[in-house]
């Protein structure tokens, strides 16, 4: 009879009850433990490693399977599977049909979701289950629960239809047969893990280390060359998780499991180790292992902090409509960003994006979104322009546009040439290398004010500044402020200063810069003017007045603020500012011109 029974198994079937009737007779000091379930966290039995086992059960093999009174369920299985329902991962930028758990999965579950008790087998009475020094799995992350949405998902169908969806999962048929799927293609807990063989630690089939194991399945964009895959940097002196230390030392090393938990995830979407999407980042990024501290940077009065909103980010969200918000990972992507090495350059930057914005989104000039930004200020667009939420000015303006994508049009009236080369030939004060059609970017103006790009020892980049509104350096916008080097040192940047106090391209900068101690931000608007707001006779150079300043003047034509552009270094204005009114006030930029203007700009009462 037991001959006619074997006969009817499977081969491997017939393998493993051949395995179990010999069990008494193994020799195990033959067997690498590492390389068997014996003396493994799967040994159970009364010999077992592990403070989870049998208190009289020798047997090793019986907690899962049994030659008789099995499961109708290869291999041998001696477990009833669990009748839950589980909740499974859910995530925005998933594509896959994450399904319930079946075959293999659940058979790891009957332990792993702690709802059966440990000695519960088939092959046993219910009445007399093999007595352990625990019922369940203790709670902690090996008991994973019926809560699947912190873990790696499995139950769905790893298939050329899901690769071709997701161009960041790498088709099946390269993927190493060391990972089995199950028998229709679904991805299982036995295609990562080999429940036998603990060689790897964690019952892992291939190494974690280096991200081995991931990048089997993962094929993202950047990742070959980015830090989080290279860097060499040790991590033990990093802010640590509490609920789990790193696995190995290095940050190439650990690799994807710097960030990501693959079970029992502290934030479920994207499996992040810690629920508040920045400290994923400020973790290692806050002196403790990355060599700049932006912890201490987005700390700064002005700031781009993740800290005031959690929550809100989404990868997968519209920049047209989604809540105001800042994330490392709107302007980074942390799994191609590379180092920075720019030193101190000015006006040599270029507008293309590097290293630390490598395959980031955006929104291009056209306001089109687009997966992979080329500009640098295609990052900035996502939030500053077209976005229901973008910010507003405090100041009021002749013309007011907070859309900056529209502010940096190449074919406004006048702009800072951020998007493309602005051919000015009245900006003559500007400070070699640049010069007229030069192209700047967003960070030449907002960036760290210890940036190293601009002599400081801190990370490039708009993370943080003591000068609002995130300004690399100084920029006074308040009305009777004395002119000095610090006082307009962001346009002094770039702009001579010498060559404005000393009215190379203004008559009259001078006179109302240091003499009558008005701001550069009463007349010029720094981003730009909108073509569908402004025009080239009124609006050229920046000119957009400060209405909190400047005021109507009586003209024959009515109450009115203007600027009227007359040629090279030439114009007019009629406005109120200083108590003082210019009805179509000229001034021209020649020996005559200055003479006359400095003459009349110094006139008390009315200048007609």
């Amino acid at each position: 009879m037991r001959r006619q029974r074997v006969e009817h198994l499977s081969p491997a079937d017939y393998a493993l009850a051949v395995v179990f009737t010999t069990c008494a007779a193994m020799v195990i000091s033959t067997v690498r433990a590492d390389e068997s379930i014996v003396n493994s966290k799967h040994d159970l039995s009364a010999k077992g490693p592990g403070p989870i086992r049998a208190v009289h059960e020798t047997e090793v093999c019986i907690f899962c399977h049994t030659p008789h009174n099995a499961a109708p369920q290869t291999p041998l299985w001696n477990r009833e599977n669990p009748q839950t329902h589980y909740r499974i991962y859910q995530s925005s930028t998933t594509d896959a049909r994450i399904d319930q758990p079946s075959g293999p999965s659940k058979m790891c579950l009957s332990c792993h979701d702690g709802s059966i008790a440990l000695g519960n087998v088939l092959s046993r009475p219910v009445t007399q289950p093999i007595v352990m020094t625990a019922r369940t799995i203790p709670p902690g992350t090996i008991d994973l629960t019926n809560d699947l949405s912190d873990d790696h998902p499995i139950g769905f169908r790893y298939d050329r239809a899901l690769s071709n969806t997701d161009r960041q999962i790498r088709p099946p048929e390269v993927v190493t047969p060391q990972l089995p799927l199950g028998s229709h293609g679904e991805m299982h807990c036995t295609t990562c893990h080999d429940p036998h063989n603990n060689e790897l630690g964690d019952f892992l089939r291939i190494t974690d280390r280096m991200s081995a194991i991931c990048v089997s399945c993962h094929d993202l964009s950047g990742w070959t060359h980015a830090s989080h895959a290279t860097s060499r940097k040790r991590t033990p002196a990093r802010v640590v998780d509490p609920y789990e230390r790193l696995k190995y030392a290095t940050v190439t090393d650990n690799g994807c499991i710097n960030c990501h938990k693959i079970h029992s995830a502290r934030r479920p979407e994207r499996l992040l180790r810690a629920f508040r999407e920045e400290d994923n980042c400020l973790n290692c990024h806050s002196g403790a292992v990355a060599t700049f501290n932006i912890a201490a940077d987005i700390g700064k009065r002005s700031n781009h902090t993740g800290r005031l909103r959690t929550g809100v980010h989404d990868a997968a969200e519209n920049p047209f409509t989604m809540r105001r918000h800042v994330e490392c990972a709107d302007c980074h992507n942390p799994h191609a960003a590379q180092p920075n090495p720019i030193g101190v350059v000015r006006g040599t930057l270029g507008p293309l994006v590097k290293g630390p914005n490598l395959h980031v989104k955006g929104v291009t000039l056209t306001g089109r979104p687009t997966d992979n930004a080329t500009f640098l200020y295609e990052i900035c667009f996502k939030c500053h322009a077209d976005g229901i939420s973008r910010p507003r000015r405090n100041q009021t303006r002749q013309i007011t546009q907070t859309n900056t994508r529209l502010e940096f049009q190449p074919s406004n009236p006048s702009f800072h040439p951020v998007t493309g080369p602005r051919r000015n030939p009245d900006v003559v004060s500007l400070i070699p290398p640049l010069r007229t059609g030069s192209i700047i970017t967003c960070t030449d103006c907002h960036n760290s004010d210890s940036a190293r790009s601009f002599g400081g020892s801190g990370a490039n980049g708009p993370h943080g500044s003591i000068f609002e509104p995130l300004l690399v350096r100084n920029y006074e916008q308040r009305d009777f402020t004395a002119e000095s080097a610090e006082a307009y040192a962001l346009c002094y940047g770039c702009h001579s200063r010498e060559s404005i106090i000393g009215d190379e391209s203004f008559p009259l900068h001078r006179l109302h810069v240091v003499d009558l101690r008005t701001p550069c931000s009463v007349c010029h608007d720094a981003h730009g003017v909108y073509r569908g707001q402004g025009d080239g006779s009124n609006h050229s150079n920046l000119m957009n007045f400060d209405l909190s300043v400047v005021t109507p003047a009586n003209s024959p034509s009515g109450r009115r603020v203007a600027f009227v552009d007359t040629g090279r270094l030439a114009g007019n204005c009629t406005l109120m500012c200083h108590g003082r009114e210019h009805v179509n006030f000229p001034y021209a930029n020649s020996t005559a011109g200055r003479a006359t203007a400095r003459k009349r700009g110094l006139m008390s009462g009315v200048n007609r």
